[in-house]
């Protein structure tokens, strides 16, 4: 009984290979990979046996990794972002707001030297009558006169093309998200399932700002943000400006690590990396989102580091105006380019560093930190990004 079945499955093998030359190709793999079965015409015995089961595990290996292939075919294409014309134009915009700025903070020396030698020919540097309002703290360089020199008058002018720049090319990039924003739609997030994230994301979110908000109490020398301290104390620095409430400017103060600054020399900048990672799930995670709001993220990375490397260059031309710039060689000028120094060395870009290594103490900073500053601040954060979140998607849809 055995052999006429198999004769009978020999005949049937024969039939269809006569009938469809002396291959046949298995249905199951006609679109996918061919699998050719040779027949012979030998009577069939152990070893055509092992052939036949050896041909079957190679059939099965084959089926085994084309169905992988489409697995990791499938798991591609669901991750993969689509990139459309509009997220283009938002990248575009994005990539020129980025650039600009580092590139004019990276040849910042040269374009205020030009800018002053332009102000000077001008005949606009000098004038005794051009001042700052009596109620306004200048800095440490330039007191109440707006131009007192090329130099400051040169820096004048860069900041004003420095903010026109950022309106230009941020505002536009706004504008291209938004309008990316309306062609996409809402992508609503499941808070029941990812309710963790969720919040993680948010609490990220309010913590970035609220970091960013007491920073503006405890300035570091590479940020805009000046420093204050009350009026008559004997610290034999430098002092501009006059005492407002008892209070009078001096950046000198912002050369002193202490509390946020023990953390990161960065402490205004770098907690927009969280926060706009957060932000980009929270407002949907589209490709748009994360193009805006994670792009800068990296350029707020991107543009700490150039400010680093300014530093190390002694290009002496950081956030903060000090002697330090190129351009001045009066004695104080070499005692604030070694303070600036000794606080380069003291601290780190990468928050906590400075602790891991030894420099900094968590002791200290948990003393210095303006904590009632953070908390507020955070609490806002949590406040304003949820309305930031609703603006959003109101205007996208009014678009």
């Amino acid at each position: 009984m055995k052999q006429v079945s198999v004769i009978y499955c020999i005949f049937i093998v024969i039939f269809f290979s006569d009938n469809n030359s002396d291959a046949f190709i298995l249905p199951k793999h006609q679109n996918n990979l061919p699998i050719t079965i040779t027949i012979s015409n030998r009577h069939p015995s152990i070893s055509s046996k092992k052939r036949q089961r050896a041909n079957h595990r190679q059939i099965t290996t084959t089926n085994k990794r084309q169905r992988a292939t489409n697995h990791q075919i499938t798991t591609t294409n669901i991750h993969m972002l689509p990139i459309d014309e509009s997220d283009q134009i938002l990248a575009l915009w994005v990539v020129a707001f980025a650039s600009s700025h580092i590139g004019m903070s990276a040849t910042r020396t040269n374009i205020i030297s030009s800018l002053g030698d332009v102000m000077e020919k001008l005949n606009l540097v000098g004038n005794d009558d051009w001042k700052l309002p009596d109620y306004w703290p200048g800095d440490n360089t330039g007191g109440q006169q707006i131009f007192p020199d090329s130099l400051t008058a040169g820096r004048q002018v860069y900041r004003a093309l420095y903010t026109t720049v950022s309106f230009i090319t941020l505002g536009s990039a706004f504008a291209a998200y938004l309008q990316s924003s309306a062609i996409h739609g809402d992508v609503i997030i499941d808070t029941t399932t990812q309710s963790l994230l969720y919040r993680v994301c948010l609490c990220t979110g309010a913590l970035g700002f609220g970091a960013a908000i007491a920073s503006l109490f405890n300035a570091s020398p590479l940020g805009l943000m000046p420093s204050f301290e009350a009026e008559g104390n004997d610290n034999n620095t430098r002092v501009s400006g006059k005492a407002i409430a008892g209070i009078t400017r001096d950046d000198t103060l912002k050369f002193t690590t202490r509390g946020l600054t023990r953390i990161t020399r960065h402490p205004l900048i770098l907690p927009v990396v969280p926060w706009g990672f957060a932000t980009a799930y929270l407002a949907s995670g589209r490709t748009c989102d994360l193009i805006l709001f994670g792009g800068l993220s990296i350029y707020a990375i991107a543009g700490c580091y150039a400010q680093d490397l300014r530093v190390i260059k002694e290009e002496g031309s950081v956030g903060t105006v000090f002697g330090t710039e190129q351009g001045r060689d009066n004695d104080n000028d070499e005692d604030e380019r070694n303070q600036l120094q000794s606080f380069f060395e003291q601290t780190s870009f990468v928050p906590f560093k400075a602790v891991l290594d030894g420099r900094q103490s968590l002791e200290d900073i948990g003393r210095e930190v303006p904590w009632l500053q953070f908390v507020v601040g955070t609490v806002l954060g949590l406040f304003a990004e949820e309305k930031i979140l609703q603006l959003l998607k109101e205007w996208s849809s009014s678009i």
